[in-house]
């Protein structure tokens, strides 16, 4: 199966830019941090976090869900290292995730599983990380690290 997915961006004044993703999703405003923008909304560094985490929390749901698995909720969180390349333009280095899942792990059967495929599942994970490293980890409720 193939798939199109396309949205439109249209500079608003500076180095802001209003992201149309069409249809009856809201618009977007995306602004870069000072001193180039006003950091009146998410930077494109930002986005692709979201993106990342977003997808990484909803293939770990899909796959909780394909064993009759409720995590209790789902909590990520996204970091990126950015630094200089050898032509010294700034370039996203690394990607760090941390997943919590709003159960304790003696809840849920099957957590190897779901902890053995859940990133596979990832269309963005897997398509970025390609060009950038992706560390992910997974912890419970009570914070033990599971993955």
């Amino acid at each position: 199966m193939t798939e199109t997915v396309s949205v439109t961006i249209t500079q608003k004044q500076d180095y802001q830019f209003l992201v149309d993703f069409g249809g009856a999703m809201p618009n977007l405003l995306a602004d870069e941090p000072a001193p180039l923008g006003k950091g009146e909304g998410p930077s494109p560094n930002h986005m692709l976090l979201a993106a990342v985490a977003n997808c990484l929390s909803a293939s770990l749901l899909f796959s909780l869900q394909k064993f009759k698995q409720d995590g209790g909720g789902i909590t990520a969180s996204a970091t990126c290292t950015v630094g200089r390349n050898e032509s010294n333009r700034l370039r996203i280095q690394h990607i760090d995730v941390a997943i919590r899942l709003g159960k304790e792990s003696v809840q849920l059967n099957h957590l190897d599983r779901v902890l053995g495929q859940f990133e596979d599942f990832c269309t963005v994970t897997q398509s970025v990380q390609s060009g950038i490293p992706v560390s992910v980890t997974v912890a419970d409720s009570s914070g033990v690290t599971l993955k």
